[in-house]
């Protein structure tokens, strides 16, 4: 039984600006289209003017070759919305439009037909009708050459040419001493390389030249991959399908290092008893492209998969098991006067050691990490938090990225159909993303804090669409630093929501059941008149003081952003949620009306 269902809206949208403002009409600019990815298209599109915010951009596309357009979201306005965190990070959006059209079919040509238009007039090419086509999902390539690896001590037939241990197939010579380094690649794009079952573990503290003690590197134990494949042919390394093929790290730092090799395809593999399973990319140094890991298992590992380095892109993660070191029974946060009591309880300690970090971090454009199972993690799943994207500085500017670096910026992601469970922070973070950053139908479950996490988002849009999140005791949603430009839509969220300092922010057709986290079951703090929320469902805490509060800007300021200046505390720059009376609660539509039916 649910008891009360309550269903509100609540809306502080301007229809003005301020007396300064004087171009209404829009402009249309510069249209981007972003990276795709297999089921989604992502589009930019920069204007002048439209003061009023009274411009819109609707979407229809098809498939190429068929006759009948179909709908799609309207693009998301971003004005100018500011994105501010002490000195980690100050970024202003441009003027302008984003958005996705959403849940296409992979390696598939589209056209897509987007119109500007404004009741004040629309100048300039306002109709761009363009041909895009989605990613298909990478796969090894056929025509190259085949290598097979064995472990040490097969006593079967081999498949010819055969090889003991990894690198002495991948690299023309193999060794456990300082020879080691002397491999040069032996793979070229499209090869492939069979790995047979067995439990690859090697003793890197042994200086030998024995292949059964180390066949890697001495000290590290480390596999450095730099070969380079392509986005159709790359170097693959697979599972022979002959039984288990285990890596194991022997506690080393990284299992797998392939920073300097871009288009890597691994398949069926497991990764074990490593700091880092893969190590893909560090910030400002290196890091590779194009990295697919499919089918693979990642267990007693600190890190599953790892890059924040801005020049990855194109990561492919899909159908992996990650089980991290941390407590599998207990859920318990990692800050917090809440979670203090649990210490000592039945074996728990507070705050928790962080025995594994998160199962995937990434950074850059293009990712796509999908239908994957995460459980006993710091964090799930997460776009590096970086600071300012790079090209733009949070003391001295400039505010947002010159075009010569948008090819560096965090867009177009996706996290999609992924379950996860028992965290000590987050289960996803959006943090640092940029526009077009795409969190779809993936169920949350255990996490001591906000399952939809951005902390914070740049300009947006970000989409949580049809999410699940059940069991959150700090509750559902972290918007802070004045995260901007994030949509919420038909989301099931089993805790209270609490926006704490966000703009251009928008929920629609979401449910919402509380688990006493705190009073209100939604309350929100937006720097923005034009945030909104409406066609929601809410079953308010009983017994509790207020369910409701809304502090926005007053009807005739559309932003307001001097909470961000404020001295920086360990809550973040500027209050919290407004209490009960908070300005603009009560019904009423919402600028763009409702969002995607309820399916």
């Amino acid at each position: 039984v649910l008891g009360t269902l309550m269903i509100a809206g609540v809306n502080r949208m301007s229809g003005g600006v301020a007396a300064a403002a004087t171009t209404n009409p829009v402009t249309a600019g510069e249209f981007v289209i972003d990276p795709p990815t297999l089921i989604n298209l992502g589009f930019e599109w920069l204007i002048d003017g439209d003061d009023n915010r009274n411009a819109s951009v609707d979407v229809s596309y098809r498939k190429q070759g068929t006759s009948e357009w179909k709908h799609a979201l309207p693009l998301l306005r971003l004005q100018g919305e500011r994105v501010k965190q002490g000195d980690q990070i100050d970024v202003t959006s441009p003027n302008m439009f984003a958005g996705s059209i959403l849940d296409l079919e992979p390696d598939t040509s589209y056209e897509a037909r987007l119109v500007m238009s404004d009741p004040d007039g629309a100048k300039g090419t306002t109709t761009r009708t363009v041909t895009v086509k989605t990613r298909p999902e990478p796969m090894p390539a056929t025509g190259g050459r085949v290598y097979h690896v064995y472990p040490h001590g097969y006593k079967g037939t081999k498949a010819e040419p055969s090889f003991e241990g990894l690198m002495c197939a991948y690299n023309l010579t193999c060794a456990g001493t300082d020879w080691a380094t002397a491999g040069r690649p032996r793979v070229k794009p499209g090869d492939v390389i069979l790995v047979h079952a067995g439990t690859y573990k090697y003793n890197r503290l042994e200086y030998t030249n024995d292949p059964a003690v180390n066949r890697t590197v001495p000290m590290d134990g480390t596999y450095y991959l730099t070969a380079d494949g392509t986005a159709e042919r790359p170097i693959a390394i697979k599972a022979a399908g002959d039984g288990e093929v285990i890596f194991d790290g022997n506690a080393n730092f990284a299992l797998f290092d392939v920073r300097a090799a871009d288009y890597t395809y691994f398949e069926g593999i497991t990764f074990r008893n490593a700091d880092y399973g893969i190590l893909a990319g560090t910030q400002f140094l290196l890091g590779a492209k194009g990295l697919s890991v499919k089918h693979c298992r990642f267990e007693n590992v600190g890190v599953g998969i790892w890059s924040n380095y801005s020049g990855s892109s194109n990561f492919y993660i899909a159908d992996n098991t990650f089980i991290g070191r941390d407590d599998p029974d207990h859920v318990i946060g990692w800050s917090g006067n809440f979670w203090q009591p649990f210490n000592g309880v039945e074996g728990q300690k507070f705050p928790p050691v962080m025995a594994s970090y998160l199962a995937v971090k990434v950074y850059g454009p293009g990712h796509v990490i999908a239908y994957n199972y995460v459980a006993n993690f710091h964090d799930g799943i997460d776009i590096e938090t970086y600071g300012n994207p790079d090209g733009s500085a949070a003391q001295g500017g400039p505010s947002y990225p010159p075009k010569s670096a948008w090819n560096l910026r965090p867009v177009a992601i996706d996290f999609y159909n992924n379950l996860m469970t028992n965290f000590h922070d987050n289960p996803f973070e959006a943090d640092g993303g940029m526009h077009n950053v795409r969190i779809m139908r993936n169920l949350m479950l255990n996490s001591a804090s906000h399952a939809f996490c951005n902390q914070p988002v740049i300009g947006g849009p970000t989409y949580w669409i049809r999410n699940i999140a059940y069991h959150l005791p700090g509750g559902s949603t972290r918007l802070t630093g004045g995260s901007a430009g994030v949509l919420f839509y038909n989301n099931t969220i089993l805790s209270e929501t609490a926006a704490n300092s966000a703009s251009n922010v928008h929920w629609r057709n979401n449910l919402m059941l509380g688990e006493n986290s705190s009073p209100a079951i939604f309350s929100v703090n937006t720097m923005t008149n034009y945030s909104s929320s409406d066609y929601n469902g809410f079953q308010p805490n009983p017994s509790a003081p207020f369910s409701f509060s809304w502090s926005s800007p007053p009807s005739n300021v559309p932003a307001d952003y001097s909470q961000l200046l404020r001295p920086f505390g360990p809550g973040g720059p500027g209050p919290g949620p407004a209490p009960a009376g908070g300005r603009g609660a009560g019904p009423g539509p919402g600028p763009n009306g409702p969002g995607p039916g309820a399916g």
